[in-house]
């Protein structure tokens, strides 16, 4: 009971090490990667427990129930569907042993022990996913300038009235461009594909 409070207080209990990009093909994430697809791995911590893997698509993390226990949850969180929100770093104190990062995505809030020799590349994955954060709120502020744009469009062509015995093409025409538009416009600000951003910061 001592040794089990002892290591809670120092941040023993399940400190996660950061693997080499040469051993990521060990994990058990590994499995789950879509590679066939073009998702490879950026980032990877291990822990007693869990795994928390970053690839350039979605992170995904294997949630062990306890440590002594083979049983995982296998969580996927694809960044253009799932917003990284709140990113922070918790650094060691005095006596810890570890630090912490801490972020939410999609509304799950996650927490990561890493030991606290890794604070350099924890600042890399630091800047990795706050730059992501960014890049999504941009995108989520065009697609909103886009709807209310097009939604005054449609309030000066209802003024406007469809021309006598052209109702039907010109719903049509108005319709497709409605369509066409937001389609374009999601294509443009909805991005899947972050290689870019952990290319820049993590170097592996």
């Amino acid at each position: 009971m001592f040794k089990k409070l002892a290591s809670d207080a120092l941040g023993l209990s399940d400190i996660g090490k950061i693997i080499l990009p040469e051993d990521f093909d060990k994990t058990e994430s590994d499995d789950y990667v879509l590679h066939e697809e073009g998702e490879r791995i950026h980032f990877l911590i291990k822990s007693k427990s869990d795994e928390y893997c970053f690839t350039n698509r979605a992170l995904i993390h294997l949630d062990g129930e306890k440590a002594s226990s083979s049983k995982r949850n296998i969580y996927r969180y694809d960044y253009y569907l799932n917003h990284i929100k709140n990113v922070s770093v918790e650094t060691a104190g005095t006596i810890d042993l570890d630090l912490e990062i801490k972020f939410s995505l999609g509304g799950q809030s996650l927490s990561v022990d890493i030991d606290k020799k890794e604070g350099e590349a924890i600042a890399d994955l630091y800047k990795s996913l706050v730059t992501i954060s960014h890049i999504q709120d941009e995108n989520e502020r065009i697609k909103g300038f886009a709807k209310d744009s097009l939604q005054a469009s449609q309030s000066l062509f209802t003024d406007n009235r469809f021309h006598e015995g052209k109702v039907s093409s010109e719903f049509e025409q108005a319709t497709k461009f409605a369509f066409d538009w937001f389609q374009s416009t999601y294509n443009d600000n909805t991005r899947k594909d972050f290689s870019e951003i952990f290319e820049r910061y993590i170097q592996n």
